[in-house]
């Protein structure tokens, strides 16, 4: 909301917050069924005290424009619209609910509504701080970029050639041997995971993952009509897979190196063996492969550099260790997974940004990510350091945990099951943001993913001061 009431208008300030809202409502911004921005919230953005808010709401209330639900909040009412002669307004809200994407957790909604907020302390987010992203390197960079026109247009479905071939050198040293034919250029891994569910499988799929996963933080296979099932890595993994998969096409998505929320990486002959399991059931593996760099020690290999049936679909992006905002990622599969996959992102969005294309071309070949990336590891080991000796020392009464791997978390288990939603608002209200373990396992009340990548030093001491206190005090009530 840019908007915010004059202190020099003839009209008073609840008179103008008033006049805002029924603007709203009668463009069609707010439809019937809208909920509005809490007191707090709308008293924070005007600039204004509460109770100017309030005694604005209840003009809106007494005109028959919105209503109160006990414990829900405020809403625009059903016969609003009967306020504004006569004119019929369409029902937003049915088609929203019956569109086929499904929406974020509520607690991820807030999640993603807070973490833009200054005053928000972000001890989950996982995204590097601003300080750790190369802003002057990148900017230094554009001088010894070289731009021809047709570059800057829009480039093939399967993404910039330049980009792809120098990913094929990269990519070999992570003894993946492909070819600019077997590469696709994606905005970020998130697409790459879309583009998967809407090209590649079929309703009713089945989609394995281990638990807790990063797919239930988002829904690009639930909104496509699939069916997660959590699955163990054990030896009873092969006859698991054959008893859930029965005649349905399934995929089995994994984060081997790093593992999101958990922080952990499968050894090499952890991948063999999901490898040859899934291979003798005919089922495509997902290797979400974002994080490898980030490792502190060096990394096993990829589960790509042992497919030689191609049933391995691997994703990499410079999303969490050069720039978010580049959005450039990468997917490489066999040709006709490509050609499909290109087919349908260029009836999305027609290609991914020529620019940040050339950019990130530019810093693989150059040499500028490589040792961006040493500098980067250190940076982040020293922070996760910083973040194990403030556990070590405050939290060993409360909770658990394993010494970072690399990479942004760690998953700090509680010894009692108090991460749940009223933690979560009690710490936001505390102006303190975290990602608790339920949105990547429904019944995890134990867990937070600690991220030590974004806050700074000072913000990461005072965020786990709150939450301690907060637990303490939880704990003493209880």
């Amino acid at each position: 909301m840019n908007w915010k009431p004059k202190r020099y208008s003839h009209l008073t300030i609840h008179d103008q917050i008033v006049d805002w809202v029924k603007s709203r409502i009668e463009r069609g911004d707010w439809p019937v069924g809208t909920k509005l921005p809490t007191q707090r919230q709308l008293a924070a953005e005007f600039n204004v005290n509460r109770s100017t808010v309030q005694l604005a709401l209840d003009e809106l209330k007494a005109d028959g424009l919105i209503e109160s639900k006990v414990g829900a909040g405020v809403f625009v009412a059903n016969n609003s619209w009967n306020m504004f002669l006569d004119k019929a307004q369409l029902n937003w809200n049915q088609h929203i609910e019956s569109s086929i994407y499904k929406p974020n957790y509520h607690t991820i909604q807030l999640i993603n509504e807070h973490e833009q907020m200054d005053r928000i302390i972000r001890l989950g987010t996982g995204e590097l701080s601003p300080d750790l992203l190369p802003a002057k390197q990148i900017e230094q960079s554009l001088k010894e970029i070289s731009l021809k026109p047709k570059a800057i247009g829009y480039s093939s479905p399967q993404g910039s050639e330049k980009l792809r071939v120098t990913l094929c050198k990269y990519l070999k040293s992570r003894g993946i041997e492909t070819a600019p034919e077997n590469i696709l250029i994606v905005s970020g891994a998130l697409q790459a995971l879309q583009l998967i569910a809407i090209g590649l499988l079929e309703k009713e799929s089945i989609v394995f993952q281990e638990q807790p996963s990063y797919l239930n933080s988002v829904h690009p296979f639930q909104s496509a009509g699939m069916r997660m099932i959590s699955i163990s890595r054990d030896a009873a993994l092969t006859n698991n897979l054959r008893k859930f998969k029965r005649k349905r096409q399934s995929v089995f998505y994994c984060v081997p190196s790093l593992h999101n929320p958990t922080g952990k990486s499968w050894s090499m002959e952890e991948k063999k063996a999901v490898y040859n399991a899934c291979k003798e059931l005919q089922i495509p593996i997902i290797e979400d492969d974002v994080y490898h760099e980030l490792a502190f020690e060096t990394p096993a290999s990829p589960i790509k550099s042992i497919d030689t049936s191609g049933q391995v679909l691997y994703i990499g992006s410079v999303s969490k260790t050069l720039s978010p905002g580049l959005r450039i990622g990468w997917v490489v599969a066999p040709s006709p997974v490509i050609e499909r996959l290109g087919d349908i992102k260029m009836q999305t969005d027609y290609g991914s940004s020529a620019f940040s294309q050339e950019i990130v071309a530019h810093w693989i070949s150059s040499g500028l990510y490589e040792t961006h990336l040493i500098k980067l590891r250190e940076q982040l080991k020293r922070r996760a350091a910083f973040v194990e000796a403030i556990l070590e020392r405050d939290f060993q009464r409360a909770a658990t945990w394993k010494r970072s791997e690399g990479g942004f978390y760690i998953w700090l288990r509680f010894r009692e099951p108090i991460v749940n939603k009223a933690l979560f608002l009690n710490l936001l209200h505390h102006n303190v943001l975290i990602n608790p373990g339920y949105i990547y396992e429904t019944k995890d009340l134990h867990h937070i993913r600690l991220s030590y990548a974004y806050a700074t030093l000072e913000d990461l001491k005072k965020g786990l001061k709150i939450l301690l206190e907060l637990v303490e005090n939880r704990h003493r009530r209880g």
